[in-house]
């Protein structure tokens, strides 16, 4: 049984709505900051893979919608990002590449060292590593091919889209409690709650909500698609791969700093109207990809994978709490940028930008985490992942030949 496109929209608006309902209602889901969509995504995908149980019945839904609510979430990233923003992200976004470089090293040794002492082949642990954490579903399908052809592992295909997709899960809910005790125990605040100058300012600009500013909105956003597809064309008829959504959001970028010195717009789209819109994008998103999750195809696949991705889940958690934290400067937008690394580590740049949002819900606005995080997971990891994942491929094949 599957729900089509339409169908498949309203019913994760239902299912966001319960999220919602349920984190007001229990507050250990709001304590640890665990965002909606994954309150009632999870629940809805476990209540259908016990159905599934029961009388063998899958359900499944169209996500052709979904996808295009990630293009505008980014898009609206990209035009509340002026200039000076990115350029006071300047040095963090080098020191965060650098630490995600690291950690894509060490997360891979520790799927190879995982799968060694399960005595699985250590090709499996790769699997369980970069390939299919740092890198999400899409590289994890990429890849995949190469090690069932190249290198004899079979099932290639449904182990790394089974770690994708633990790991999915555990980078819901890992970005919440990691921002939360730093936090708290650091007695962390946002800059603009110790800058009054910032906040009276901010408040000035609040401006009222009215069906012209949302169009507004939506019409920067579609010519932000628009220049992000012909970026994307461009780039892919030059040999250069680079996602969709980061197309978008560097021409949402482009646009949100040339246009109101071109013409007579002090800015492209209100904030608050564009913070509607970005907030039903992500929210509809993640709640889309949690409540579609087909448990039952991985479960025979489980008991390994539980295992290299609970060692893995250990290494993310204490490497965001003591090496990230630390290099980003130790301050409330560390803590945020924490909170998306935890997401983007272990499941894909839609959970890292998730997770921060719940954040910054609760605590305040953390404006540059939102520009370095999806920059650095959305861009440089699939061009260092590759370089890792290709050095790492012939490391392990050389250790079988000589062995």
């Amino acid at each position: 049984m599957q729900f089509e496109s339409f169908a498949t929209f309203n019913i994760a608006i239902v299912v966001l709505a319960l999220g919602r309902w349920l984190n007001r209602k229990i507050s250990f889901l709001r304590e640890f900051n665990i965002p909606e969509p994954v309150t009632s995504g999870l629940l809805v995908c476990i209540l259908l893979a016990l159905i599934h149980s029961i009388n063998g019945m899958e359900i499944s839904f169209n996500l052709m919608t979904r996808d295009f609510l990630l293009l505008y979430f980014f898009a609206a990233i990209g035009l509340n990002a002026d200039i000076k923003t990115l350029l006071a992200g300047g040095w963090p976004l080098l020191i965060l590449i650098a630490s995600t470089v690291v950690f894509m090293v060490l997360q891979n040794l520790t799927g190879v060292g995982m799968a060694v002492l399960l005595g699985l082949d250590p090709l499996v642990g790769l699997l369980g590593g970069s390939v299919s954490l740092l890198g999400g579903h899409g590289t994890a399908i990429a890849w995949a091919p190469r090690f069932a052809e190249a290198h004899g592992i079979s099932n290639a295909l449904e182990i790394a889209i089974a770690c994708a997709t633990f790991g999915l899960v555990l980078a819901s809910l890992m970005g919440g409690p990691i921002a939360r005790i730093l936090i708290l125990g650091q007695q962390l605040m946002p800059a603009q709650a110790m800058d009054p100058e910032t906040s009276r300012r901010s408040g000035s600009e609040q401006e009222e909500v009215t069906y012209f500013t949302l169009l507004r909105t939506l019409f920067w956003l579609n010519v932000s698609l628009g220049l992000g597809e012909l970026l994307h064309e461009a780039l892919k008829a030059a040999g250069s791969n680079l996602p969709l959504f980061v197309c978008t959001l560097f021409a949402a970028i482009f646009l949100t700093n040339t246009v109101p010195r071109l013409l007579p717009i002090r800015c492209l789209a209100p904030p608050r109207s564009l913070a509607i819109v970005s907030d039903i994008s992500l929210g509809i998103f993640l709640t889309m990809s949690l409540m579609s999750l087909q448990l039952w195809t991985i479960a025979s696949l489980a008991g390994p994978i539980l295992a290299i991705l609970a060692a893995q889940f250990v290494l993310t958690f204490l490497f965001a709490l003591f090496v990230v934290f630390k290099v980003m400067g130790g301050d409330y937008e560390a803590a945020v940028i924490c909170a998306g690394f935890g997401g983007s580590s272990l499941g894909a740049t839609p959970t890292a930008m998730a997770n921060m949002s719940a954040v910054a819900q609760r605590y305040g606005p953390a404006h540059r985490a939102f520009i370095v995080v999806p920059l650095v997971s959305g861009f440089f990891v699939d061009i260092s992942n590759a370089v890792v994942i290709q050095r790492f491929l012939k490391g392990t094949s050389k250790n079988q030949q000589a062995g």
